[in-house]
């Protein structure tokens, strides 16, 4: 019996090894499930679920809606933005007047008084229209002395809701708002919002609270305006609007592709080339797609998006609830937990009879399962952690190595193969590497700045039309950009007809100073090609100019609660900034300064003598280098 009573005990305690196991699993799954969502220890979350975005977006024109662009086109034609308040005023009458529009909501508030005339006639429009105006709150609690700029108007009494309503609303710290002469407009929507911490746009707050009185995001507030009914009425049904964070913010579903959406420019407004049918009936928020006016913010949809195409995505949801969609909430923690104790089962009973191949490969095929029911889940529950199940399916994976113990270095390599399908992108890798506590947080560092512009441009898009100009600016910043991200460039703006990108940020690269002139070098060539394809079309020569200077800057991640970006500032900057205007008196396109020069270890170079930059003090010595077909 002793021999028995041994086997019994062995085998008990492998047992209870892999029960332990198995507690351990769920209870990964648990923690990120159900601990809030700054609190979850596994990332991954938003990048799983901006991919089930990008797969479940509709592309299905919006025709119930239309944008209204104040665009870099239109800014050329008519002027450098702000616009006057009467040209603003024009736009909005001509829209309800002639176009008969339903309503319209701006994506632009007016801090200051200026022209006395349009803004009489903005505050009338205002108060006896069918507009929305819009100011911004500003929802940073760590800030000493919110900003609190212009007279705060709209909003209604917190009294007239009720308390588990007041709950689910955004508190704001701060505001800036209008200046007093818009101050009886009856309807006035927020229009600020907090990115996640990668930056990215994914949630709205639709209702936020302030100093007594609730206020109404911009979609939500078009509704109201131009509704029969009142906001009880409008929003009585159960929506995914009300399933909010732990802040009071709601996401923004991004049910359609961004060419969904009618985008018509101001001009064409303004100068009677747009059809009245294209726009009659239908809700118009009118915003700015502009680069000078830096209005654009990274979406789940696409890196560069510009505001006011947030708020459509809003409108474009509550106008499918409102018209019979219900949001139907579906317990999604409880549907994570639940699949990984029945995936745990699994494991535990296939691990220790089965080989790692088997193994891997049933994990393989939880994981693509889950993905698949994932994908169906989050449109019914917005804040569960769609990674969790994947996790403990990667913690399994990672406690079935020693059952392959007969053919370990096999395993090690296919384990690994399996491993590389859950990481991150490769610059992510290395920031996550990096023994930085926050690679993002400004630093000093040595990096080589490019600024490359269009030589010319107003000439060459002045006679053309809006379609040309645009065409013409995409395709010449696609031959400016295609190199710098290919030479793994970071790409800090673009400047309308060029951009500014620079090497060395945000982790320190070796031989910046060669991958920025190999990068301009290739700039060149790209231009060249798309000029002489213009040539043989008969149309202008087109010509690039390119800056390039190395040297000490801070970068990082700067900005406000309102904005963020990530840049580099300082003398070599300016520098690289003012070769690139120095370009312009010298037959070569690449002008590159002595830091670029001193840095670079495969490059030849041509000295230019010495030049008095702009800001400087004393002479620059520049140089080139030459650029073969």
């Amino acid at each position: 019996m002793r021999p028995v009573s041994e086997f019994f005990l062995r085998i008990s305690a492998k047992t209870y090894l892999w029960l332990l196991i198995a507690v351990m699993t769920v209870g990964l799954c648990a923690l990120n499930e159900y601990l809030p969502e700054n609190g979850r220890p596994l990332p991954g979350d938003e990048w799983l679920r901006d991919q089930f975005v990008q797969l479940r977006a509709k592309d299905q024109a919006e025709e119930r809606l239309a944008l209204i662009d104040i665009d870099d086109h239109s800014i050329s034609v008519l002027g450098a933005a702000p616009w006057p308040r009467e040209r603003i005023a024009d736009l909005i009458e001509k829209l309800i007047t002639e176009f008969d529009v339903r309503g319209v909501a701006l994506d632009i508030y007016f801090e200051e008084h200026k022209d006395t005339v349009g803004d009489q006639r903005l505050a009338a429009l205002a108060e006896h229209g069918p507009v929305v105006l819009a100011q911004a709150f500003d929802f940073d609690k760590n800030k000493q002395t919110p900003a609190r700029n212009g007279q705060l108007t709209g909003g209604k009494p917190v009294a007239a809701f009720n308390q588990v309503e007041l709950a689910n609303m955004a508190q704001a710290t701060g505001y800036i708002a209008n200046h007093s002469g818009l101050s009886n407009a009856r309807y006035v929507s927020n229009i600020g919002f907090v990115p996640d911490l990668d930056g990215t746009l994914r949630r709205i707050p639709v209702q936020t609270r302030f100093d007594g009185k609730v206020y109404s995001e911009l979609s939500r507030a078009l509704l109201e305006c131009c509704s029969k009914l009142n906001a009880n009425q409008l929003f009585a049904h159960k929506s995914r609007f009300s399933d909010v964070d732990e802040n009071g913010f709601s996401r923004v579903e991004y049910s359609r592709t961004l060419s969904s959406y009618e985008v018509v420019p101001a001009l064409s407004v303004l100068q009677d080339t747009t059809p009245l049918e294209a726009l009659r009936g239908k809700y118009i928020i009118i915003g700015s797609s502009s680069l000078a006016l830096a209005d654009r913010v990274p979406t789940p949809l696409w890196y560069s998006t510009s505001g006011f195409l947030v708020h459509a995505q809003a409108l474009s949801t509550m106008l499918d609830e409102h018209e019979g969609r219900a949001y139907v909430k579906w317990p999604g923690r409880l549907i994570a937990l639940l699949f990984t104790v029945l995936t745990a089962g699994v494991a535990m009973f296939m691990f220790p009879r089965f080989s790692a191949w088997s193994n891997t490969l049933m994990l393989g095929l939880a994981s693509l399962a889950w993905v698949a029911l994932a994908y169906l889940v989050v449109d019914h529950d917005m804040w569960f952690s769609p990674i969790g199940p994947l996790a403990a399916n990667f913690f399994l994976l990672a406690v079935a190595v020693p059952f392959g113990w007969q053919t370990a270095q096999r395993k090690s390599r296919r384990l690994l193969g399996t491993l590389q399908q859950y990481v991150a992108k490769a610059v992510v890798q290395e920031l996550l590497r990096s023994d930085l506590k926050d690679p993002l947080a400004p630093r000093q560092l040595h990096v080589t700045t490019l600024i490359a512009d269009m030589e010319g441009y107003t000439s060459q898009v002045e006679n053309l039309p809006m379609e040309g100009a645009a065409n013409l600016t995409r395709e010449f910043l696609e031959c400016l950009t295609g190199p710098v991200l290919a030479k793994g460039g970071t790409l800090d703006k673009y400047t309308g007809d060029g951009l500014v990108a620079f090497w060395g940020a945000p982790l320190p690269v070796e031989n910046h100073a060669d991958l920025a002139l190999d990068a301009a070098i290739e700039i060149v060539r790209n231009v060249r090609k798309l000029s002489a394809q213009y040539e043989q079309q008969g149309r202008k020569k087109i010509r690039v100019r390119i800056g390039i200077e190395s040297g000490i800057a801070i970068a990082g991640d700067f900005g406000s609660s309102f904005r963020s970006i990530y840049t580099a500032v300082g003398d070599s900057v300016n520098t690289a900034s003012r070769l690139e205007d120095a370009a312009r008196h010298y037959p070569h396109d690449i002008i590159i300064g002595k830091g670029t020069v001193e840095g670079s270890t495969r490059h030849q170079f041509q000295a230019l003598g010495e030049r008095l930059l702009k800001g400087k003090e004393k002479p620059t010595t520049i140089y080139t280098v030459e650029v073969t077909a």
